[in-house]
């Protein structure tokens, strides 16, 4: 997968909860639905569990929330399937804080791969990796005017940040 300079924007719909990413066209790229988990699935009721969707349908990862979080390739729960877990280190309406873990051939270290910053008032987050800038949401301004309110976001994904996305979405084989 290569990351390529694809304007897109987000809407979320506060109704439900759920975000749904647009491309510049208008076009669905993806979104984030509610689960659905059969009983006795050991991880609780679909309040916690969503998954991020392709412009079909299909689930790419299934995100799971218990105190921190965890993210599964596809429609699975399976730990053989886990791709990252998140840790929240700082939580407030001002600011947020959430080290990011990857799991694969490294196996889980002891050191966060990113680190997510944010403001859930300013609706706005940066992401790390070490000390560099690898994306960035925000509000969607003009000349210092909203023009789009408090629903549309503006994702920058720096370049040489593809390689994070690989992990997060393999070819699929």
């Amino acid at each position: 997968m290569r990351c390529g300079s694809r304007p897109i924007a987000g809407r979320l719909s506060l109704i439900l909860g759920d975000l749904t990413v647009y491309d510049a066209r208008g076009d669905r790229v993806f979104s984030v639905d509610r689960r659905r988990l059969k009983s006795g699935d050991g991880y609780g009721d679909a309040a916690h569990t969503k998954a991020l969707v392709d412009s079909t349908g299909n689930p790419l990862i299934t995100l799971h929330f218990d105190g921190g979080g965890k993210g599964f390739r596809g429609n699975s729960l399976e730990s053989k399937d886990l791709i990252f877990r998140v840790q929240t280190t700082v939580h407030s309406w001002l600011r947020t804080e959430m080290e990011v873990f990857l799991t694969g051939e490294n196996g889980e270290g002891q050191k966060p791969d990113l680190i997510i910053k944010g403001s859930p008032y300013k609706r706005s987050c940066t992401i790390y990796m070490g000390s560099s800038i690898i994306a960035q949401t925000s509000l969607m301004y003009k000349l210092g005017k909203v023009i789009y309110g408090r629903r549309k976001f503006r994702l920058t994904v720096y370049p040489g940040a593809d390689h994070v996305l690989r992990i997060l979405f393999p070819p699929k084989k």
